[in-house]
């Protein structure tokens, strides 16, 4: 009977033990969250008093160690306490006046089954007196807490890794406007890189983890920058001499970069591609879908065709298509740097008109050439028009104040803004955001027309907007690249990335973030078009000045 006994007991401490073991990945994941929390509401981190990135460093191998929740748990609750007592302020009271935007904000994280309810109670007690500074949303934020030492971090170090995912992570969780519309979960995120990270070996394989993990955002503003000392920016890399666009699976050229080497391989604007080393268009974006942050897929599909008209190799193998025919060459891209191509584009491209008035007095202004000082000119010349188009598929020059004072008969606001709130981190709070035109009797009278497509992003999205309060506004094209507002940047070891910093909506809080600006006329350009050398966008808008439909 004892000897039952005894066994039983042993079965049962063992099933006990086993329930309480604790994964890697889960104490890492646990960890990251409770470091970022601590880093952006305790009042002695958030102040900047101590340098927590090497307390993080410090504490990394202690809880590598930890095999049981209970020990995982004593460890961030003995962390915890030798930050020192906190002074009890709560009830902390919102202002009145401040508007809060909270789908962004969840700590309900506290209660994870990891956590001993010790430390759950720490943790919201920390939240309920949180560090306070009154400190006002600009420009200057420093989402990093003035601690900005992942340049020097070893990437062969898997504790600094750990460390540079961890900063980054929680400034996306606390920092990121649009954490709530993105397609896959943070935290899901945060648990699928982390045996990756610990994994990787070389700075290319880190670089890799972070480029999808950013990629996760779903945001068009997010791009990476390598710095020449990661081992990935020594590549040597071949271009093709044009550039494109993807149109029903296929690579379809529309700008020549180079005349000289373009011509050499019979290489002109409607040059169809279809395979380049056997591999189809189609196949090729897939493979590379992972590595690429874009709010939607028109957005996706404009950001890829730069990485598939890219090789490391010089000899590449390209499949076209021509008058129903298909046709492979071996070519010979060319290793030049970015400051060539662009000496090759500027050889190839005409100068662009800022403005001209087209047949059927009908105004045309290029969004992406006029600047502020060429706006009174081209009031002048085009204020007399039936109607002007304003092609907005490229990048303004910040011109939109002194256009919408001419366009608008009143004032009206066009935008609203969510910006971060700074003394609760993961909520926001609206803003008035801003206003176009003014009480105007010699505003244009004639019709507006924006022209938008994948091109159009951020400024130019905000612009679109901006003209659209005219009321007699109609935009013609296609989805945009649904990416507004600014850009919080951040330098690590070997690369540069950034994101959307605010939010951005239209006054009755429509969203524009992945959406876009939506048009009222949906026109794409064609295969066909484009190899007869039309502007099937500006056609359309034409034939709607004319006609009304």
């Amino acid at each position: 009977m004892k000897k039952v006994a005894l066994i039983f007991i042993l079965v049962l401490s063992q099933t006990i033990f086993g329930l309480n073991k604790i994964t890697q990945t889960e104490k890492l994941a646990a960890t990251c969250k409770v470091w970022g929390f601590l880093k952006y509401y305790h009042p002695k981190v958030a102040s900047g008093e101590l340098n927590w990135d090497s307390q993080l460093l410090e504490k990394l191998p202690l809880i590598e160690k930890a095999q049981t929740k209970e020990e995982f748990s004593l460890i961030l609750e003995n962390w915890i306490d030798d930050l020192g007592p906190i002074q009890e302020i709560a009830p902390i009271v919102v202002p009145k006046d401040v508007k809060v935007f909270d789908k962004n904000f969840d700590l309900s994280w506290f209660n994870n089954k990891l956590f001993s309810k010790k430390l759950s109670k720490k943790l919201k007690f920390i939240e309920e007196n949180r560090y306070q500074n009154n400190e006002e949303f600009g420009p200057s934020f420093d989402g990093f807490k003035n601690l900005k030492n992942y340049f020097n971090l070893d990437y062969t170090d898997k504790n600094s890794k750990l460390l540079m995912l961890y900063a980054y992570w929680n400034v996306v969780e606390y920092y990121f406007p649009y954490k709530y519309i993105m397609d896959q979960k943070w935290d899901e995120t945060l648990n699928e890189v982390l045996p990756s990270v610990v994994e990787s070996k070389t700075p290319e394989d880190f670089y890799k983890i972070l480029r999808k993990t950013a990629a996760k955002l779903n945001d068009s503003h997010v791009e990476f920058h390598i710095y020449p000392s990661l081992a990935t920016a020594k590549k040597s890399f071949y271009y093709f001499p044009a550039a494109g666009k993807i149109i029903d699976e296929k690579i379809v050229i529309t700008e020549i970069l180079g005349d000289s080497l373009a011509e050499a391989d019979d290489i002109k604007i409607g040059t169809v591609i279809t395979k380049i080393n056997d591999k189809s268009i189609k196949e090729i974006i897939e493979e590379k879908r992972e590595m690429i942050a874009a709010s939607n897929e028109v957005s996706f599909l404009d950001k890829v065709i730069g990485t598939i008209l890219l090789s490391e190799s010089e000899k590449v193998k390209v499949e076209f298509l021509k008058d129903g025919k298909y046709e492979t060459k071996s070519m010979i891209w060319f290793n030049y740097h970015d400051s060539h191509r662009n000496e090759y584009k500027k050889g190839a491209q005409k100068k662009k008109d800022k403005f001209k008035l087209l047949d059927n007095n009908i105004g045309y202004v290029n969004m992406g050439v006029i600047k502020p000082k060429n706006v009174p000119d081209m009031i002048d010349a085009l204020k007399s028009t039936k109607a002007i188009v304003f092609d907005i598929r490229n990048y303004p020059h910040s011109t939109y104040k002194v256009i919408s004072d001419f366009l608008n008969a009143k004032e009206e606001k066009f935008v609203i803004y969510t910006y971060p709130y700074l003394n609760y981190p993961g909520k926001y709070y609206w803003t008035e955001g801003r206003n176009a035109g003014f009480d105007n009797k010699d505003h244009y009278k004639g019709k507006v027309i924006v022209l938008l497509d994948e091109n159009s992003i951020s400024q130019s999205e905000w612009t679109a907007m901006c003209f659209q309060t005219a009321g007699n506004t109609t935009i013609i094209g296609s989805q945009t690249a649904g990416a507004d507002g600014n850009v919080f940047e951040f330098d690590f070891n070997g690369y540069h990335t950034g994101f959307s910093g605010i939010g951005v909506y239209y006054p009755d809080g429509r969203e524009t973030q992945r959406v876009g600006i939506v048009p009222d006329i949906e026109v794409k350009p064609t295969i066909l078009g484009i190899q007869q050398g039309k502007d099937e966008v500006l056609e359309r808008a034409l034939l709607y000045i004319e006609n009304g439909k």
